[in-house]
């Protein structure tokens, strides 16, 4: 079985103090096909705070500085790893909170690889961060229809290559309280964003975070990795969205199972912005 693991950070990831080099080491050694460096780059902090009026709901400025040292490193990096299928990646956060930084993002032509995500919602603090206990299920569930809202409009603006973790949203309020709400009312939408991005050659991640920190699935599960098949999508990741060296290729075999169970029979990485397809078995 070739594994492959195209969401992963290190060191210039502001939550990650993995050190590159180990990182790559730790890919090579687990045997993987494809290893994706993909630090985070949120478009809505992308400047120093100085530049923002509304602070409040961010907990981090300057990500193009993260940017341009997680680029710079693994494009050095892959000359000495030659042998090796190292991919320059990104996880380009909220483009539609930021049109403008997102294509300076996506003009860097060392980038072989753009995952598309929304951590947070215009004004609204990082799901990380939100007291779901607090909240009633009506706000909740208003909450989330602004996120795949905001999500179908990150698909329309075809700027990345990979959907990252839809249902991330779901995470801690399942993990901290207990929450489980049916996303099964926003079926439509998360559809025809799903439609849109198989048009456009496009994909969506398998995210095995989900495993091993509690949740107890991927991001997102079964159905919906169905669901995009059926729409006709084609283009299908898989990432550990590793944090530390010890969880690259973390349940990626996990996440293999779950792309066949769904009819898929090949994965999928970027070079140069190209798909690449290698078979399952």
């Amino acid at each position: 079985m070739k594994l492959i693991d195209c969401h992963t950070h290190t060191q210039f990831s502001m939550d990650s103090e993995a050190d590159i080099n180990e990182c790559i080491k730790k890919a090579i050694d687990a045997g993987l096909s494809a290893y994706a460096v993909t630090d985070h780059c949120e478009c809505s902090t992308w400047y120093k705070k100085d530049h923002y009026s509304d602070t409040e709901n961010f907990d981090y400025f300057n990500y193009a500085e993260d940017f341009y040292n997680s680029v710079n490193a693994v494009t050095e990096l892959k000359e000495k790893y030659n042998n090796f299928n190292l991919i320059c990646g990104v996880e380009m956060g909220q483009a539609t909170q930021d049109i403008e930084v997102a294509e300076k993002i996506i003009s860097d032509e060392r980038l072989d690889f753009i995952i598309g995500s929304m951590h947070q919602l215009k004004g609204e603090k990082d799901f990380y961060y939100i007291d779901y206990a607090n909240m009633s299920a009506d706000e909740i569930y208003k909450l989330l229809e602004r996120y795949f809202k905001e999500v179908y409009q990150l698909c329309k603006m075809n700027c990345f290559d990979i959907l990252g973790h839809l249902t991330y949203c779901l995470r801690y309020m399942k993990c901290r309280n207990s929450i489980n709400p049916d996303i099964s009312r926003f079926d439509e939408i998360i559809a025809e964003s799903f439609r849109i991005l198989a048009q456009n050659g496009k994909g969506i991640e398998i995210n095995t975070s989900g495993i091993r920190q509690g949740f107890g699935d991927v991001f997102p599960c079964l159905k919906y990795v169905k669901l995009f098949r059926d729409m006709g999508g084609e283009v299908l990741s898989i990432g550990s969205d590793a944090h530390t060296i010890e969880d690259i290729g973390k349940n990626v075999a996990d996440g293999v199972e779950t792309a066949k169970a769904a009819g898929f029979s090949r994965l999928c990485y970027f070079k140069k912005r190209k798909p690449y397809f290698i078979n399952i078995d």
